[in-house]
């Protein structure tokens, strides 16, 4: 298992190197553009980082690349273990994202509500 500091430092490289669907995602995240909620890329929640979370509703947001059987299950894993922790999961496909932008800022809209 990674320690606290090696996931840091995962994160931080992470946030240097987003991929594309990510950054579409965090322009519109970003700046407390949604109902002024404040959201972190490549946020720790140990022993994962999240893509996306927003600290004051315990709300991440991952995006999936191409799915697999084993990465269904993987992710259903790491859900779990987040969820544990007291946070709420919304997974979105990049395709989702590209295809249906407005569906996914209205999805997590909702859950920023709740």
């Amino acid at each position: 298992m990674k320690s606290q500091r090696q996931t840091v430092e995962r994160a931080r490289e992470l946030r240097r190197v987003q991929t594309p669907f990510e950054i579409v995602l965090w322009n519109i995240l970003r700046d407390r553009q949604l109902e002024n909620y404040k959201f972190r890329r490549q946020h720790p929640i140990p022993p994962y980082i999240a893509d996306f979370a927003c600290l004051a509703k315990k709300l991440v947001i991952e995006l999936d690349g191409r799915v697999h059987d084993e990465t269904v299950e993987r992710d259903r894993n790491r859900d779990q273990v987040i969820e544990e922790q007291g946070w709420r999961v919304l997974r979105f496909a990049n395709v989702q994202l590209l295809r249906e932008r407005e569906n996914v800022v209205r999805t997590i809209l909702h859950y920023l509500e709740l």
